[in-house]
């Protein structure tokens, strides 16, 4: 795994354009890749502390994913719109939809599949995997839903290690997200020394420090305690923060 040192005496950072992401269009998915993935592979891109995959998919109706295998990963899916069904070897066979958001401890072995519920429309999921704390640990799944109103000009924690509120992560990790009004500043504490942000534009156009992001570009940030955020328009994002080793 990469490791980013924090320097002591100012913020660090490392810019991920949206035009430089990695795409594949397999015809049933387009998905785009902030980190090596795949057909993809990019030796600066891979990973950024603990996170280790953010993909960006679009998968066609009532298409998917058939059932493979993971091990010793945190994965997350957090749908943009349409409707993902998943069913896996725990047992649950249930659908995930916009406002939701979906963890799996893959821990010492797990099958799923993924598909388009619908069959008519196309869903959008981000997928990101997170390494996990500690290993081999049983597997599990958890889905809640979110409300859009509990974001509005302010961060939204969905995953977290500590908050009964989120979906509990297997790792010290927080997963929030805003939706901030045109000029609208907000700040962003971490959680301990050594953590950094990765900062994921969904839409808009966001100040982050001093980086400007536009729809879909990720930035992240490392070496300090609290970061700033200024919406230049109406902006959607998310905010991952992990251990930086």
């Amino acid at each position: 795994m990469e490791t980013l040192k924090p320097n002591s005496n100012s913020v660090e950072k490392k810019l991920h354009p949206a035009s430089e992401r990695g795409h594949v269009n397999f015809g049933w998915l387009d998905s785009h890749h902030s980190f090596s993935f795949g057909h993809w592979y990019h030796p600066e891109k891979t990973n950024f502390g603990a996170l280790r995959v953010l993909n960006d998919d679009i998968v066609e109706p009532s298409m998917g994913f058939g059932t493979h295998p993971h091990q010793n990963m945190e994965i997350v899916s957090i749908p943009l719109f349409g409707e993902l069904a998943h069913k896996d070897s725990t047992g649950t066979n249930g659908i995930i939809r916009t406002g939701d958001v979906q963890i799996m401890s893959a821990g010492s072995g797990i099958l799923h599949s993924e598909f388009n519920h619908s069959k008519e429309k196309k869903v959008n999921f981000l997928q990101i995997w997170i390494l996990p704390k500690v290993a081999g640990i049983e597997p599990r799944y958890a889905q809640k839903t979110f409300s859009e109103a509990g974001r509005v000009n302010r961060f939204q924690t969905v995953v977290s290690p500590i908050d009964e509120e989120a979906v509990w992560i297997n790792q010290d990790a927080y997963f929030s997200l805003a939706t901030l009004d045109p000029g609208k500043d907000l700040s962003y504490s971490v959680h301990a020394p050594g953590q950094g942000i990765f900062t994921f534009l969904i839409s808009g156009k966001l100040k982050v420090e001093d980086t400007i992001l536009e729809r879909r570009d990720a930035v992240g940030h490392w070496g300090k305690e609290e970061y700033k955020f200024h919406a230049e328009v109406k902006s959607e994002l998310l905010v991952i923060e992990v251990p930086m080793k």
